[in-house]
């Protein structure tokens, strides 16, 4: 019975030091992506394994048209300058709307409910993918949110967002999207342009920009609808220069 005791003990002994081994190592790789790019995420991983390539040009923030900015925070999370991580109101609307509309919010919003900062912890820190992995990553991909929000702030967030998220097939990032489908640089995009790449995000291996599919035709002049509505607002313009 001691024995047993002991080998208990050994083992939650072990298994804390695992978690705090973890924590520390996961703080720490946050702290460093708040001053440097992620040299490879998992989902860029997968890429290359699928045979799709890794195309991705890290550009700094000023290397970004405002337009994209606009068009991201229009597009996939518009409560963005002023949340801590989470749209809670989205969340529990998402929650208690019907399974069919609750698939549909979620295609029609790229995530439903994920704010951009949850959606860079997921692509920066974690893996993509539904099912029951879906549900497992979102535990830490609520720490490394919060994690984010407090060290890196929001302006960082959107400069790793833009630079990491995939935008078409093997294509990572604003300026390998511009360059791939418009032969110009993420700082000279125009609206229509941001837009239509931003329209992509649901899923850009699908949603085409060139050729455009039908639905980034169909989506981007909504984009820039929205775009267009949220001119001239304080906190959404300090988050475009």
């Amino acid at each position: 019975m001691a024995k047993q005791r002991t080998g208990f003990r050994k083992f939650l002994f072990i298994t804390w030091r695992i978690i705090l081994i973890a924590f520390l190592s996961s703080l720490l790789y946050v702290l460093i992506c708040r001053f440097v790019m992620p040299p490879i995420t998992m989902t860029q991983t997968v890429a290359l394994i699928q045979g799709y390539g890794l195309k991705r040009d890290y550009v700094s923030w000023n290397e970004i048209s405002p337009n994209v900015k606009l068009a991201a925070m229009a597009s996939e999370d518009q409560l963005f300058p002023n949340h801590g991580g989470f749209d809670w109101k989205s969340i529990e609307k998402s929650i208690n709307a019907k399974p069919s509309r609750r698939k549909r919010h979620r295609h029609e919003a790229g995530g439903g409910a994920s704010t951009i900062s949850q959606q860079t912890a997921k692509n920066v820190f974690l893996w993509q993918g539904s099912g029951i992995g879906r549900y497992i990553r979102k535990v830490p991909e609520a720490g490394f949110t919060k994690l984010i929000e407090w060290t890196w702030g929001k302006k960082r967030i959107m400069e790793v967002y833009l630079n990491v998220i995939e935008m078409g097939p093997g294509i990572f990032g604003i300026e390998a999207a511009s360059r791939a489908y418009f032969n110009k640089s993420a700082r000279n995009l125009s609206r229509a342009e941001a837009a239509m790449i931003i329209a992509s995000l649901p899923n850009p291996k699908k949603y085409t920009v060139k050729p455009a599919s039908r639905w980034v035709l169909w989506r981007y002049p909504h984009i820039m609808e929205q775009m267009a509505n949220l001119d001239g607002d304080p906190d959404i313009e300090a988050l475009m220069h």
